[in-house]
Parts: structure tokens; C-alpha cells; sequence
């Protein structure tokens, strides 16, 4: 989760960006969560607390604290690949940021044991000793409890898109939630799989069932994408703008994050000029429904594509997008 932090060649990545979004691209968050889980172990203060000191041990060269702060199974969804614990902290040693400013953070309680982060980062700095330009990124993180612990689990991140959005931008804070309009057909899928959920739920992507795919969300679901941050509805009505019928899915990884929660990454693929992505989909158990409540997607860039690294090169290997990772040496 923290090579990315480290910012990698945003350069490439925002030719990337730039061009039409083939992702679940949606309206813009303009509402507070609703129906959030109750009881929670750790609050907005608390977790934001604890992603800004991840970010001050990468600062500080403290990779011993940031490899602590991770969880055994944390995984870092980056352009290229999607790293463990391990290429992790190996890939944040040549990121040495000297300014981090965090904005508009959103907090998504997933149950007692689960949270998720998203904001906005700008960031300066070196990496391989070399300054980098500025660079602007939309991140999220989920912390879990493991044996009384917060610990992060998951982490990804896109660079902020200058390409227009569909709907007007979000406010740095997110409003109070209208309610979501009523929708909607029963999942086609509720079991504990999440992979096989996620299949079903791209499935009425592609036949263009709609009332269907809005049956997959759960009512206080947030998005992340390059161009901005939306809710449900802003999602479900964004989806209708897009062809997915060829939608190719692929490198599907999972991470349980509790007994009522997963993680779920891929690649996505539509054939055409556009770039491939990573995307990543956080499910939850909801009165014994599971629906999504959490989505990112990040484009990968022209020349990611043509040359995936391994982990074990993760160091020294440029991550065109993700701010914990190396900028590009071109």
C-alpha cells in the first residue's frame, strides 16, 4: 500500500487519465452516507490520524513503523500490479516526499471491524533523488481490526483527471444523503463469494440491466475515479453513458477483511483505444445481503501495459500512478 505513495510516473499516467473513462464512471458524491453501520471501533479522527502517520513514517524513513502499521495480507492495487506487504514497503524507499497535503476526505464505515478512506493528495518531493513535479492524486485506504489492532489492509490510488466531468463537482465535504431512489431487483447473487458477486454484477453492466446493477449498491456506496469522488446515485446514473457489453475481467485477487467483508481486485479490459484498469470493489454483508460498498478504478497507462514488472523489482521500477510509487525516469 505505500508504493504508491511514493509518486510514480503520474507523468504517463496522466496521458492516461485524460482519456474518456472507460470505468463505472458516475455523478459526483453531493451526500452524506446513510444507513452506515453502527457500533463502530474507530472513528473518522482516529483512522485519519492513523493514514496521515503512515504517510509521516514514509516521510520520515521510519519503514519499520510502516511496515507495522500494515496488515500481513494488505495489498497496494498499482498500475502494473497489485503488491503485498512486502514489495511494498520495498517500493516506498526512493520516494523521499518533502510536502503532503491532504483535502477532501471521505469516511466509509463498512462494519465494527472495517473502514474506508478516500481523499485527496498533493504531493512534492523526490524520488531516486531526483525532484519530481507536482503531482495531484485521488487515494483510498481500508484499515481493519486484527486482534484489537487498526491496521491497513488496502490501498489504491489514480491521478486526478483534468477531463470534464459528468455532472458538477463535488464539494470538498460531502452533504447530507437524499435517499436513494427506490431501485430494484434482488442481486443476482448474494452468497459469501465475493468474486462471483462482482462477475454478476458486471454481467447486468453488460445487458444494460441497470435496475439490476443498482440492486448490487449499497445505499451509502462511494466511488472513486480520476475525475471526482460520487455516490450511488451519481454511479448508477453515470453507468448508462458507457457501452460494457465487451467488458473483459481478469487477475482476480480477493482479501477478506472480516467475516462480513472483502476485498475484491482485477483488470478490466473494453476492447477499443482506451487503457486497461484496475479496479477494485469492497463488499459487505448488509442484513444478510452482500452489496458493494466501495469502488476504485484506475486506469493504467500505455506504457504499464506494454511492460509489467515483477514484485521483486518493485523498488526500482516506475509506477505510472500511484503517488507511493516511483515517477518515471522519462
Amino acid at each position: 500500500m505505500k508504493k504508491s505513495y511514493a509518486i510514480v510516473s503520474l507523468l504517463m499516467l496522466a496521458a492516461a487519465c485524460t482519456a474518456p473513462p472507460t470505468n463505472r464512471e458516475a455523478a459526483p458524491i453531493n451526500s452524506a452516507a446513510t444507513a452506515t453501520p453502527t457500533s463502530m471501533a474507530i472513528s473518522e479522527t482516529e483512522v485519519i490520524a492513523k493514514e496521515k502517520a503512515i504517510w509521516d513514517a514514509i516521510k520520515n524513513k521510519d519503514y519499520e513503523t510502516f511496515g507495522n502499521m500494515l496488515a500481513e495480507d494488505q495489498i497496494e492495487v498499482l498500475p502494473e500490479e497489485v503488491r503485498d506487504k512486502a514489495a511494498s514497503i520495498a517500493g516506498v524507499k526512493e520516494f523521499e516526499p518533502t510536502e503532503i497535503t491532504f483535502s477532501d476526505w471521505k469516511y466509509l464505515p463498512i462494519d465494527k471491524d472495517a473502514v474506508v478512506l478516500a481523499y485527496h493528495v498533493d504531493l512534492k518531493g523526490k524520488s531516486k533523488g531526483k525532484e519530481f513535479p507536482p503531482q495531484s492524486v485521488r487515494a483510498s485506504s481500508a484499515w481493519v481490526n486484527r486482534n484489537g489492532k487498526w491496521l491497513a489492509a488496502f490501498h489504491q490510488e489514480c491521478v486526478v483527471s483534468t477531463a470534464p466531468s459528468p455532472q458538477p463537482a463535488a464539494g470538498s465535504s460531502p452533504a447530507k444523503t437524499s435517499a436513494t431512489p427506490p431501485s430494484t431487483p434482488t442481486p443476482a447473487t448474494t452468497g459469501a463469494d465475493p468474486v462471483a458477486t462482482e462477475k454478476a454484477l458486471w454481467e447486468t453492466l453488460k445487458s444494460k440491466n441497470y435496475d439490476g446493477f443498482a440492486a448490487f449498491l449499497a445505499a451509502d456506496a462511494i466511488e472513486v475515479e480520476p475525475t471526482g469522488v460520487y455516490d450511488k446515485a451519481g454511479t448508477v446514473s453515470a453507468v448508462r453513458q458507457f457501452d460494457f457489453s465487451k467488458a473483459q475481467l481478469s487477475e482476480f485477487k480477493s482479501v477478506p477483511f472480516d467475516m462480513d467483508a472483502e476485498l475484491v481486485t482485477y483488470l478490466l479490459k473494453i476492447p477499443g483505444p482506451g487503457p486497461a484498469e484496475r479496479h477494485s470493489t469492497i463488499w459487505a454483508k448488509r442484513n444478510g445481503k452482500w452489496l458493494a460498498v466501495f469502488h476504485h478504478g484506475t486506469p493504467i497507462s500505455r506504457a504499464t501495459a506494454t511492460a509489467t514488472p515483477s514484485p521483486k523489482s518493485a523498488a526500482a521500477t516506475p509506477s505510472p500512478k500511484s503517488v507511493r510509487a516511483t515517477p518515471s525516469p522519462n
